[in-house]
């Protein structure tokens, strides 16, 4: 038996919004797929030259009153980028909430504008713990 991972999907209720958030994390378009019979597009956004781990992003034209309000039922989304510190400074001055600041210099969790909780990674070893990050505290939840 073997075993091939494919993608993750997530629901989103407002796909301009959550197309840009997933963008200001570096991630790319890479396929669109609209149904006007079942009235849903899926957007497939992943990694530059790693467009076999993408992300599905699922927008039902017609709403999703059956989305639940927190979406913890996704567990998250994790990404390993290369500065931790400069990826949280880079979505603060966007608007991003940073729901668990870069302490440790490793970990960081926001959450996208569906609520969806997308783990952030240093990659390799964890930098060094430095302000604001080592000081903050979390938000929200995450």
């Amino acid at each position: 038996m073997s075993i091939k991972y494919l993608h993750t999907m997530v629901r989103v209720k407002d796909l301009e919004k959550s197309i840009a958030f997933f963008e200001l994390l570096g991630l790319k378009e890479t396929r669109r797929y609209e149904n006007e019979g079942g009235r849903f597009t899926l957007i497939f956004m992943a990694p530059p030259g790693q467009e076999d781990c993408p992300v599905e992003l699922t927008y039902n034209w017609d709403g999703d009153d059956g989305l639940p309000s927190d979406s913890r039922h996704f567990g998250h989304l994790a990404y390993a980028v290369d500065d931790i510190y400069a990826t949280c400074q880079h979505l603060m001055d966007n608007g991003v909430t940073i729901n668990r600041p870069p302490r440790d210099g490793r970990m960081a969790f926001v959450r996208s504008p569906d609520n969806i909780s997308i783990e952030l990674l240093q990659a390799g070893e964890s930098l060094p713990p430095q302000d604001p990050w080592a000081s903050m505290e979390n938000t929200g939840h995450w």
